[in-house]
């Protein structure tokens, strides 16, 4: 293509975003069609992370069955399209460390492989969380709580044998997850109560010690509220100040079509990066589904009934629903970019809308559409406005 025709489509590009700018603040414009079509077009055989590579780092999470090597479609489309990667579920406590004597490799140990044949950024998830964890830990086998010491020794164990395998092959560690309420108090998890706040700094020395060159974050959803911002970041900030190794915050994006507004999001962008620390977009998925019941947040163990009118296309969705897609992935985009300075990383939690966990969460048999690909790894018109707005920047 000559110098003219590049230079024509960069200023239509630009011509198209300017005129959708004011609408995409707000995270309710809806990019034009033929903007979409000239993304296609402009993006054809370039994937998206060498898109930002100047940027930030661009993420996946990878299911159990891509980690049992049964999806080499997703496979190869997250070499092109990705430069970062998370095991959705193969690190859990749970499925990576079942009972006390025994411990399940096989998908932690493909998924770090993988990313090492591939020249990923690996980020482990997660080593304290109070979800997804085996009873035993915390009871024994007369149903009473073990002691304060059993519970840390659990704990030293499993981080130190974790972490120490995959020493220098880990890049980054979702050390805690979820410790913090909306109201912004320590959540009452059994690490909590068994060990009370101490937990939180002794998680991160151990995952120190065990890889001093790893990036150890704290991971947690809902940070757009204020009270829980600010309680978790205090707490960092405190602990920090007494030596614990920390060094960025994870904001799980789970997110609706038009909430959080955007400027909630700069807003805990703003705080977190004022302490100093790194952010990282953790869990990036846009919900497309009514809410059920107003539910905004992101616990697993939440679940409401199954109604019709929570499952309003079950099949596809209509193009209105889809350009409001686009429109909000564009414009989270633009916000991402915008604070590049301080986002060392944007990570979608799924590949495909077909493994989604948002398809069953929080109400089981529901279709749900949160992501970038669709069920058959198709790029999305809100791929297409991702890509059209990192070439017309």
């Amino acid at each position: 293509m000559n110098k003219a025709m590049n230079q024509c489509r960069r200023q239509f590009l630009r011509s198209a975003l300017s005129a959708a700018a004011v609408g995409l603040v707000t995270g309710t414009a809806i990019p034009g069609r033929l903007l979409a079509e000239a993304s296609f077009k402009a993006g054809a055989g370039t994937g998206l992370a060498a898109l930002f590579a100047g940027d930030f780092k661009l993420g996946t999470a990878l299911s159990n069955t891509t980690l049992l090597a049964r999806n080499p479609g997703i496979e190869a489309l997250v070499a092109r399209e990705f430069s970062a990667i998370t095991a959705e579920n193969a690190m859990k406590w749970e499925e990576v460390h079942p009972d006390a004597e025994s411990w399940d490799w096989q998908r932690a140990d493909y998924f770090v492989g993988y990313g090492q044949r591939n020249g990923m950024y690996n980020i482990g998830h997660t080593l304290v969380w109070h979800s997804q964890m085996p009873e035993s830990v915390f009871v024994d086998g007369h149903g009473r709580l073990r002691p304060a010491a059993d519970v840390k020794l659990s704990m030293e164990t499993h981080i130190a044998t974790l972490v120490g395998r995959y020493h220098g092959k880990i890049q980054a560690w979702d050390v805690v997850n979820e410790a913090v309420t909306d109201e912004g108090l320590w959540r009452e998890s059994l690490w909590y109560k068994s060990l009370g706040e101490g937990f939180f700094p002794r998680a991160f020395h151990l995952a120190q010690e065990a890889d001093p060159q790893a990036e150890l974050l704290y991971n947690d959803y809902s940070m757009t509220i204020p009270a829980k911002r600010d309680f978790a970041l205090a707490q960092i900030v405190r602990f920090r100040k007494k030596g614990m190794p920390v060094h960025g915050v994870g904001m799980q994006a789970h997110v609706h079509l038009a909430d959080p507004e955007l400027a909630s999001l700069e807003a805990s962008i703003e705080a977190i990066a004022a302490t100093g620390l790194d952010v990282h977009i953790t869990e990036l998925d846009v919900d497309v589904l009514p809410k059920a019941y107003d539910y905004m947040g992101a616990e697993i163990s939440t679940n409401f009934a199954y109604a019709d009118a929570l499952n309003p296309y079950p099949e596809a969705l209509p193009q209105k629903v889809v350009d409001e897609l686009a429109a909000r992935y564009e414009s989270l985009f633009r916000l991402f970019w915008k604070h590049r300075e301080v986002v060392r990383r944007v990570s979608l939690w799924g590949t495909t809308d077909a493994e989604s966990w948002k398809n069953d969460w929080p109400v089981v048999g529901r279709t749900n559409y949160p992501l970038i690909f669709d069920r058959d790894g198709t790029p999305k018109k809100a791929y297409h406005a991702i890509a059209g707005l990192k070439r017309a920047i």
